[in-house]
């Protein structure tokens, strides 16, 4: 069995065929999805794929550093509200993002701050979203005396910055279509990684892998990752689906 610790079911990029693509990934062998919330527009469509199929798909939630504006406090108060109402898989997906704007870096700062105590407030996992903003992050992370479990989403730094997330404590790696690509980089990383460490993600509608980059991605391609993984650490893919489904139920503990 796979887990798929990151995909946007709910997105209405699988709005003509949402059940199928499920079913594909259903027939994949992908018995768990977990799906990040994005901010208060996407609750709705994610909690009623989760009430559809409660078997497999586990609801997050959190303020995603792309929808941190003028309105973050409304925001950060419907995922309090939210938090207060039912258990959740985990809080996220939280973070710092930096390639589009700075404008708001300091909301985005304050966001990501403010849901990290939450997380630790309600003994809650937390999915980490970074773009461009490493060493932002990784501030505010080295701030906290204790920290709560969480994965690195969509991980493709360098090995250096791989080695300062785990060495931070319960901390896994989000591993998606990005180890597929060519000149990425990030299969070098991965070589020197244990599989310990390790989660699979598709991110899906996002970062398709070879040889659907740049087409819309779906969970059932979760398995092109597992595989890519497998050549690069020269196990079977067998091996990597156990290790990874391990970590991904060890950092998502009793949640969902």
């Amino acid at each position: 069995m796979f887990i798929d610790t990151h995909t946007h079911l709910y997105s209405e990029e699988f709005n003509d065929d949402r059940d199928a693509m499920i079913e594909r990934c259903l027939q994949a062998g992908i018995g768990h999805l977990y799906l990040p919330n994005v901010d208060s527009t996407s609750i709705e469509g994610m909690l009623a794929l989760e009430a559809k199929y409660p078997e497999h798909c586990h609801a997050m939630m959190g303020l995603h550093p792309c929808s941190v504006n003028e309105t973050v406090e409304q925001e950060l108060a419907i995922v309090k509200e939210w938090l207060g109402r039912r258990r959740f898989a985990a809080i996220g997906e939280i973070g710092i993002d930096l390639y589009w704007d700075k404008t708001f870096i300091e909301q985005q700062r304050h966001a990501f701050r403010t849901q990290i105590d939450w997380a630790l407030e309600q003994r809650y996992t937390i999915v980490i979203h970074c773009r461009e903003a490493f060493d932002e992050i990784y501030s505010i992370l080295t701030s906290y005396t204790t920290l709560p479990k969480a994965i690195f989403h969509c991980f493709s730094g360098t090995l250096e910055q791989a080695h300062k997330i785990l060495e931070l404590g319960n901390f896994k790696l989000g591993i998606g279509g990005v180890v597929t690509f060519k000149n990425a980089g990030l299969d070098k990383v991965v070589e020197q990684i244990p599989l310990e460490y390790l989660v699979l993600e598709t991110d899906s509608p996002y970062l398709a892998p070879v040889p659907y980059r740049g087409k819309r991605n779906e969970s059932a391609y979760l398995k092109l990752v597992a595989e890519k993984i497998a050549q690069i650490k020269q196990v079977s893919v067998e091996a990597v689906a156990e290790q990874t489904t391990k970590n991904a139920f060890a950092v998502f503990g009793n949640n969902a």
